[in-house]
């Protein structure tokens, strides 16, 4: 390791303390390599020379600390991503999930809200809107109150129909939303029953019981022990019985909590807590 590279892996260090101790957000076991890239890009455009300028920026500055945290968390997200989960969702699913008379779902990491709001879409649809509650969270504050907001780019609201449709939707998509002049709000039917709120998988706890939980596209960016850490965690927030759903390259498959579970979809990783 040349000396550069070498004092470029102490500024991220010293970066990433700073931004636990002083302001609680641990990002001190996600992914180093992808980390770095994002931490860097968003110390560019903060016009910062290098993350030693950004470590004094952050902490003096809360607006910039929100900046970051906005900048460093999941939010690719689309309405209907992967139409063939949703539509094993409505056929696999969602069977279970009508034995029990209330339902409480968790979709953590939400971003923006175009998962949660696909989600309560599909189970209004099959009829379970009436009983279920959602509890929709991520750790910037930023993404929660686009969340919150949901009204989303009209053109990007019309290229997610074909998906919907793929995902077994039972009419048409645009008939969960109000059309504005280029933008789209969700209906306040699809709103009522959602609670948005702040939670950090690596550093917050348990907070409810739940028959689902959504954590789609998340631990991809987490370290291997923070990963175990967050699965463990999730464990504990599900009923027996209860559904676990991953994204496309997540697994329990190779990990000690195989055990704990079985199989709903290996195609779709959805798996069923065992009791």
């Amino acid at each position: 390791m040349n000396l550069q590279s070498n004092v470029e892996e102490i500024e991220f260090d010293l970066l990433l303390e700073a931004l636990h101790r002083g302001h609680g957000l641990d990002l001190r076991e996600h992914a180093r390599a992808s980390l770095t890239r994002r931490l860097g890009a968003f110390a560019a455009d903060e016009g910062l020379q290098n993350l030693s300028e950004l470590q004094s920026r952050v902490l003096r500055d809360a607006a910039c600390l929100e900046r970051l945290s906005h900048r460093v968390s999941v939010s690719v997200t689309s309405m209907y991503r992967d139409p063939g989960f949703y539509r094993h969702l409505r056929e696999e699913v969602v069977p279970q999930l009508r034995t029990w008379p209330s339902l409480l779902v968790w979709i953590a990491g939400c971003s923006t809200g175009e998962e949660v709001y696909s989600l309560n879409v599909l189970l209004h649809e099959e009829g379970l809107g009436g009983r279920v509650r959602i509890h929709a969270t991520d750790r910037s504050r930023t993404l929660l109150a686009a969340a919150r907001n949901a009204t989303y780019p009209l053109a990007a609201l019309k290229a997610c129909e074909q998906d919907y449709l793929a995902s077994g939707g039972r009419a048409k998509l645009s008939d969960s939303y109000k059309e504005n002049a280029d933008t789209g709000t969700m209906l306040e039917s699809l709103r009522r029953n959602v609670t948005f709120s702040i939670h950090d998988l690596a550093t917050d706890g348990r907070f409810n019981e739940f028959q689902l939980v959504m954590c789609r596209n998340v631990l991809i960016y987490f370290t291997e022990p923070l990963k175990l850490r967050v699965l463990r965690l999730i464990h504990s927030s599900l009923v027996p019985f209860g559904v676990l759903a991953l994204g496309m390259k997540e697994s329990i498959r190779h990990l000690p909590q195989v055990a704990e579970y079985g199989t709903v979809s290996e195609e779709w990783h959805t798996y069923r807590k065992v009791p």
